[in-house]
């Protein structure tokens, strides 16, 4: 093994003074040379830019992955495939693999059977929704946690390099600080006390020997000083250019920010629309069996949909509605609030904006899950999920 000795104990001895020098500091003994305030400022905010995109990137991850578990073995397997330049195979969703468990499951109880079809129909939509959810997790890791990440292993181990050889510019400086006042206070105090006691020559050729000493220490430690303040004004310029590109990260970051959020604006919008349209797979089910089905898969929506309709071949039911038995109403037209916004699929059915108030009213052999609502001269049909009846 090649074991350099003098270099370990330099760096040993660098060690020890450095410690003895920030300890002096931070008990005022020793000189501290301060920075620019407007560097000062720079690193301060390049700091707290650091800290705040680590927390972001961390929640982001949870957000996206939010089994630690499972996130764990997402990193390690993403590291692996980098480190083997190979291309992260595609993982299934926990929302594709349940649609998948539900198909399996209509296999084994029957296609046929009403509880059968309906698993098809609820698990070919759980399958749509987990592509929806994978383009989005896909689409966020190359839009927004990879400039994120790239950032803290990149320019900021760069940026933290420069920051700590400008710190030790610094302590190199106010160590030639130090020794520069240190051999001027040795040479004015030999200035000061003259040995007049000393008469013979020889002594008097010995203090002029030790005044020329002195003087020469004082201008070596002036050439020091010079050489450090050089080096340390350098590095400090360095140092500020790096710090000053934190602006173009933000700019940077902005840019990301946007992307994500709208990645997340097209996968709810995706989610919202698919579930508009498994509402109606299931109430189609419901008509075809004759039986009132009351849907579980109404979702709150988000944002509007402006996504292509899918095709309903997969569907197991009918989907021209059977003959209903509905009891003639009791209550007669009653005020109802709208909930969620609603568009109309087609022209027996009545768009619905939020909050607005309608009336409403049943009519016999009417799916229970609709209303017929009325709003001035216009009329059609409702669903009851995007209702709150007031009276």
């Amino acid at each position: 093994m090649d074991f350099n000795v003098k270099k370990l104990a330099s760096d040993a001895g660098v060690f020890f003074t450095r410690a003895v020098q920030f300890t002096e500091e931070k008990l005022g003994q020793a000189e501290k040379t301060e920075l620019d305030p407007h560097l000062e400022n720079l690193i301060s905010r390049a700091d707290s830019t650091k800290n705040w995109t680590e927390k972001i990137l961390r929640q982001t991850e949870v957000l996206l992955q939010p089994n630690p578990i499972d996130h764990t073995g997402a990193r390690i397997e993403e590291f692996i495939y980098d480190k083997l330049d190979k291309k992260l195979p595609s993982r299934m969703t926990t929302a594709e693999l349940l649609g998948q468990y539900m198909l399996d499951a209509a296999k084994e109880f029957g296609a046929d059977s009403p509880y059968g079809s309906t698993l098809i129909t609820v698990g070919e939509y759980q399958k749509r929704l987990g592509g929806a959810e994978r383009e989005f997790l896909q689409t966020s890791a190359a839009a927004f946690l990879s400039p994120l990440r790239n950032f803290l292993e990149g320019d900021w181990r760069t940026i933290s390099k420069e920051k700590r050889l400008l710190e030790n510019r610094r302590l190199d400086l106010d160590i030639c600080k130090a020794r520069l006042k240190k051999a001027k206070q040795a040479e004015a105090k030999a200035a000061a006390a003259p040995d007049f006691q000393e008469t013979r020559p020889r002594n008097y050729v010995l203090s002029a020997s030790a005044s020329a000493l002195l003087s020469e220490e004082v201008d070596k430690a002036e050439h020091e000083l010079r050489v450090a303040q050089t080096e340390f004004d350098r590095q400090a310029e360095v140092t500020r250019l790096l710090l000053e590109g934190i602006s173009s990260t933000h700019l940077n970051h902005l840019r990301c920010l946007q992307d994500f959020a709208e990645a997340q604006t097209t996968y709810f919008s995706q989610c919202h629309h698919h579930m508009q349209e498994l509402q109606r797979e299931l109430h189609r089910c419901a008509n075809a069996v004759g039986a009132p089905h009351s849907s579980a898969a109404s979702s709150n929506p988000a944002f509007p949909s402006d996504h292509s309709s899918p095709g309903a071949s997969f569907s197991a039911c009918d989907p021209k509605p059977g003959p209903l038995s509905m009891e003639p109403p009791a209550t007669g037209t009653r005020k109802a609030k709208v909930l969620y916004d609603y568009d109309a699929h087609d022209a027996s059915e009545l768009s619905l904006l939020a909050d607005e108030l309608i009336t409403v009213y049943t009519v016999p052999g009417m799916d229970p899950d609709w209303l017929v609502g009325e709003r001035g001269n216009e009329k059609g049909k409702v669903p009851v999920t995007y209702l709150e009846l007031l009276s």
